[in-house]
Formats: structure tokens, C-alpha cells, sequence
């Protein structure tokens, strides 16, 4: 990673994502996401929700409006706009964090970051819709890029998923998005098998090799309740040694559930890695 992407500013804050991994906490505002469907559709759940991360240590929240879980329904962009924008907006006016809109569609972001949204999450890497990119440059914001297939078929698997966050980087440099604001995600979950996901995991400074930021989302998903036979809601275990990975590998973010423990797990991993590093020098 070059000098010039040590830093991202999101909204009013600025990261050393070269250096420190922060935490995106998770506002699923659906009533069908996999694991915390239903919680927060309400408005005053969703900002009591938001209120309560933010205490635990959350640096940004990233706000869904549609469940991306295997065999979701989708919704229409209305409705999707419907149950974002007004929690956005509520969000920025009450607290101080910036936030973050999980969305592949151009016209949900555009109303999102008309609402005060800081950041665009797209989990298709720019690849679903072509003015998507073009929303992201107009308004000059940050963006989480993530990698996706609609099949988990590779030729050879990590250097496929090189190539394909490599077409979604020109998609993004075509469209004017600057280096400085673009996050990638391995997309853990998404177009991958039970076996394709422990390997992303475990080789994620690979992907380091690209030169930008990495945001690591593992939280409670299936690759931890199968490696563990457990359901979704005892993941969390499972979940914070993804977490720690995620640290050594040197990723800028951790996109979570739970706050609190995944806020300690980064710090003790932190402390350990700076002492380490200290004794070598």
C-alpha cells in the first residue's frame, strides 16, 4: 500500500488504514437478513441500535435495507430507499459517526448519500450497476468494493479473485473514483464454497498485494456455523479468530455484528503485534 492510501477520511473522520483496524458495525433495518432479520426495521430500534455500537467502540455503521443472505428476496429500489434514508438521516443528525450505505444499486446510494450517508458498500464490486460507479465519483465518496461471483467456479481460485477485484478496480478508475477512497472486500460468503472461504481467510495479505485497504466481513456467516456446527446466533467465537486473522493480516476493517468483543479482540491482538514489533526493532 502506497503512501497516498495510508489514509481515508469517511465522512468527518480520518483512518490510518495502513497501520490500525477499525470496525464497521452492522444495521441490517430488513426483516430477513440471516441473522438479526426483523430487530431493527423500526425506526427506534435502528437508532437505539446505532446508539448502543457507537458506545461499544463502533468507527463506522453500515446501514442495509436488503438481505444479501443465499436465496434472499430482493426488493424494489423504493422500498429499499424506504428503509434507509430516514434512519441515514436520523443517524447524522444524532450522532457523530460516519456511516455507511450496503447497497449495489446507483439510485438507493445517490438517495442514501442525499440523506447523509458518508461511504457506498457495494457487494458486487461495481459489476450490477454500470451508474453505480458513476454516483460514487459524482459525490466523491469512499467506497467498500467487495468481490463476487454469481458461481463458485475457478480455474485457479486466488488468482481469479485477483483478476476479477482487478476488472472492478478499472471499473472504479474509469468511472474517476481516486485510490484514496476504496476499500476491498474478499467477499467471504459470497461465490465462494465452504473450502474457498477458509482459504480467502487464511491468505488474505494475497490480497494485500492489490495495494488498497482490505475490509474483512465474517461475522456469523455459514463458513464459522459449518466449521463449528453451531447456528447463527453462537457464532461469536468463531467469528472474533476470524477477527484476529483479520488483524495479523493487517486488514483496515472488520465489518461486525458484535461490537464489544470484536472492539477487545482488536485491541489485544494489536498490543501483541505492536510489542512484537518493538522487540524487532
Amino acid at each position: 500500500m502506497d503512501k497516498n492510501s495510508a489514509k481515508m477520511q469517511i465522512g468527518n473522520r480520518i483512518f490510518q488504514v495502513a497501520d490500525s483496524t477499525y470496525i464497521m458495525g452492522i444495521l441490517n433495518v430488513t426483516p430477513d437478513s440471516f441473522s438479526d432479520g426483523g430487530k431493527y426495521n423500526s425506526t427506534d430500534a435502528a437508532l437505539k441500535q446505532a446508539e448502543r455500537m457507537l458506545e461499544e467502540g463502533a468507527d463506522v455503521i453500515d446501514i442495509g435495507g436488503e438481505s444479501t443472505r443465499p436465496g434472499h428476496q430482493k426488493i424494489s429500489e423504493e422500498e429499499e430507499i424506504q428503509r434507509t434514508a430516514q434512519i441515514i438521516r436520523l443517524i447524522k443528525e444524532r450522532l457523530d459517526i460516519p456511516v455507511s450505505i450496503d447497497t449495489y444499486k446507483s439510485k438507493v446510494a445517490k438517495a442514501a448519500l442525499q440523506a447523509g450517508a458518508d461511504m457506498v458498500n457495494d457487494i458486487w464490486g461495481l459489476k450490477y450497476d454500470a451508474e453505480l460507479a458513476k454516483v460514487i465519483a459524482a459525490c466523491g465518496a469512499p467506497c467498500c468494493l467487495m468481490h463476487n461471483r454469481e458461481h463458485s467456479e475457478y480455474s485457479n481460485f486466488m488468482k481469479n479473485v485477483k483478476e476479477d477485484l482487478r476488472e472492478t478496480l478499472k471499473i472504479a478508475q474509469g468511472a474517476g473514483i481516486a485510490k484514496d477512497k476504496i476499500l476491498l472486500d474478499p467477499g467471504v460468503g459470497f461465490g465462494k464454497t465452504y473450502e474457498q472461504n477458509l482459504e480467502i481467510i487464511g491468505k488474505l495479505k494475497e490480497l494485500r498485494e492489490l495495494g488498497y485497504p482490505l475490509l474483512l466481513g465474517t461475522s456469523r456467516k455459514s463458513v464459522i456455523g459449518l466449521t463449528l456446527e453451531l447456528p447463527v446466533t453462537e457464532r461469536l467465537e468463531g467469528t472474533l479468530v476470524t477477527t484476529v486473522l483479520g488483524v495479523m493480516a493487517g486488514c483496515a476493517f472488520v465489518r461486525v455484528h458484535d461490537v464489544l468483543a470484536n472492539k477487545r479482540a482488536i485491541q489485544m491482538t494489536e498490543a501483541i503485534l505492536r510489542y512484537r514489533l518493538n522487540e524487532n526493532e
